[in-house]
């Protein structure tokens, strides 16, 4: 393959949508690309968890041995977000939604379904057996709106070709032959994207203080460090969608003038790395990074650095430090590090899920993506959709979503009927929102007024069944645990909630003991160093508002 210019990749772009646009895109058609089906497999982490790998190979063999092989092509995907059911197969063109597929089932699905054209109904998803369209009648799809999703679960995610087939480098194609930065710029402000992964500061604004800081260097980095306990969503967009995320990383470098970037990504996410880099080698040999990319006069570099699973080095500053070797621990600021970051040079840090939006904005406009969402909180979020729900998985909905329609709409409620105390989101950061705030639009503010936060997107769904200061305990047990050591607030005050927290567990608190967890939390918010230390206490504090009575019927008094 040569490398890409401007004018070729735009006639590359136009064969390859040719070739492969209408499984793409869904629509309906006897014969695509000369085949008369084409078989999804989810690909994701728990799908191949689960043998999705051997079930691939299964159809393969049976197609095979049916002589149908030039009708049947299969295709290994991204995750579907359909996690509860997985592992799961879609076939196209006729949207059939099988579920809990196994490796024996291989066989059956290609005798009945493409060789007698039935489809096998002991594996077809319940709300399909009369209906068609699963995008349409499928509950867990009909309220997501699939931005940075859009691809994970429709391509094979390493296929550079598939993804190009799909938009992909279109919005890349665009910038370099049309844009300059501050139209960049311009149209990520005018979105009002905000970072997914923390705080939710203006990513454009965070992009053009870069742009103005004064440097021969500078550098992009995007953190993949997702350790919150009952989060997927960044590993699945890099393991469904690599080359989304480099060419979002590739328009950063464009627009601020760095040369260089970096994909920081725990080692432990095996499977996102290997995609990641095999999407890099495909990137560098069609001209995407390198020298003269597309044949213009950017230049841009992307390699992978590995992380060791330290939960702080989620924080940029600690994350920086990583990369240039050193142990992850954070450092104050200012400076930020959009001014002065890795190596000491302005850095960009964006989190995988908000470089996930950048081609989608370039593509369509800042002022269509601030269409979707609330006043301040715009586009989709992505959550990580797990705990006491009868259908968990990964989900893209838009910004103003209440919690109910998720939990309800979405995730089916919970089993068997029980009820509810209340959901937390933003991981160990976050808070616990209880059941009588679920119709509260999610956005930004809402939560932190609520005592939680957005976060990376995680939402752990909690029953009557759950002990919620067992519950705050675990998670200010995995910040102690995750605790850097280097300042006090953090190091000391989250050891002595601890053990006030253990008190509690053994029915042994005193009444004074409330207002000590009040006291230290406050201590930490007020003088930790990073976010770590400053929101350990979210899960005690919001619990103790919320489910007080709980705490109450831990006093020594109470034990009887």
């Amino acid at each position: 393959m040569s490398r890409l210019t401007i004018k070729s990749l735009k006639n590359y772009r136009d064969d390859k949508v040719k070739e492969i646009e209408l499984r793409i895109k869904g629509k309906d058609s006897n014969i695509i690309d000369g085949y008369k089906y084409h078989v999804l497999v989810c690909g994701g982490t728990g799908c191949e968890s689960c043998k999705s790998n051997e079930i691939v190979e299964n159809l393969r063999e049976h197609v095979n041995k049916n002589k149908i092989d030039k009708e049947v092509l299969i295709i290994k995907t991204g995750c579907f977000g359909f996690c509860a059911q997985g592992p799961v197969i879609k076939i196209m063109p006729d949207h059939t939604f099988y579920i809990h597929v196994k490796p024996e089932d291989a066989q059956e699905i290609v005798e009945s379904h493409f060789v007698k054209n039935k489809r096998v109904e002991r594996i077809l998803y319940t709300e399909q057996k009369e209906t068609k369209d699963f995008t349409k009648d499928i509950k867990f799809y009909a309220k997501q709106q699939r931005i940075v999703l859009r691809n994970c679960g429709i391509i094979d995610p390493e296929n550079i070709d598939e993804y190009i087939a799909n938009d992909g480098y279109l919005a890349l194609l665009k910038v370099l032959s049309s844009m300059k930065p501050d139209d960049v710029l311009d149209e990520l402000i005018k979105s009002g994207l905000r970072g997914r992964g923390g705080a939710g500061f203006i990513t454009g604004m965070k992009w053009k203080f870069t742009k103005e800081a004064e440097n021969d260097q500078k550098y992009i980095v995007c953190n993949g460090d997702e350790g919150d306990p009952g989060a997927y969503m960044d590993r699945s967009i890099l393991e469904g969608d690599p080359h989304s995320i480099i060419e979002a990383m590739t328009i950063a470098g464009f627009t601020v003038g760095a040369s260089k970037g970096y994909f920081y990504i725990r080692a432990e996410y095996g499977l996102a790395i290997d995609r990641v880099q095999l999407a890099l080698n495909q990137a560098y040999e069609y001209g995407m990074l390198g020298k003269n990319i597309l044949d213009t006069d950017f230049s841009f570099d992307l390699e992978i650095r590995l992380g060791a699973g330290a939960f702080v080095c989620g924080e940029e500053t600690a994350l920086l430090a990583s990369i240039e070797g050193y142990r992850g621990m954070p450092t104050p600021r200012p400076p930020f590090p959009a001014v002065k970051g890795l190596f000491g040079c302005p850095t960009v840090i964006n989190n995988v899920e908000t470089l996930g939006n950048i081609t989608s904005i370039i593509n369509k406009g800042g002022d269509w993506f601030a269409t979707i969402g609330t006043e301040k909180s715009k586009g989709t979020k992505v959550f990580a959709l797990t705990g006491s729900i009868n259908v968990s998985g990964l989900i893209e909905v838009p910004m103003g979503t209440t919690i109910r329609e998720i939990v309800y709409d979405i995730g089916g409620g919970v089993p068997g009927d029980k009820a509810l105390k209340g959901v937390q989101t933003g991981g160990p950061s976050g808070g616990i929102i209880p059941e009588s705030k679920f119709d509260i639009p999610i956005d930004y503010d809402n939560l932190i007024s609520l005592g939680s936060m957005m976060g990376s997107g995680g939402m752990i769904v909690i029953d009557e069944t759950q002990d919620m200061v067992a519950f705050a305990r675990f998670y200010l047990g995995f910040c102690v645990d995750e605790s850097c050591g280097k300042c006090m607030p953090c190091r000391i005050g989250g050891m002595q909630m601890l053990k006030i927290l253990d008190r509690f567990n053994r029915k042994r608190a005193k009444p004074d003991d409330i207002q000590k967890l009040k006291d230290i939390a406050l201590t930490m918010q007020k003088a930790s160093l990073c976010a770590l230390g400053g929101t350990a206490a979210n899960p005690v504090l919001s619990t103790l508002k919320h489910f007080a009575d709980e705490y109450q019927a831990c006093m020594a008094s109470s034990k009887k």
